[in-house]
């Protein structure tokens, strides 16, 4: 999803599944469904749309990038 941010697509194909709950948050979900021009299908389940749609809070990232940039 985020390798598609700024770019549009003809056909979107997303999976929506509650296995996997830590994608399963309002801003991907949006990232996603935005991206299509003219199809976009969402494949899972209501209840994971649902949990995704309810999921505004951001999540901490802890990617180490302070220090790896001090590190260089």
């Amino acid at each position: 999803m985020h390798k598609s941010q700024g770019s549009e697509y003809p056909v979107v194909v997303m999976p929506v599944l509650t296995q996997h709950y830590m994608l399963l948050q309002r801003n991907l979900l949006y990232t996603g469904i935005t991206r299509g021009k003219k199809l976009v299908v969402l494949v899972g389940t209501n209840k994971a749309v649902a949990i995704a749609i309810k999921n505004n809070k951001p999540q901490k990232r802890y990617t180490l990038l302070k220090e790896r940039l001090l590190a260089t």
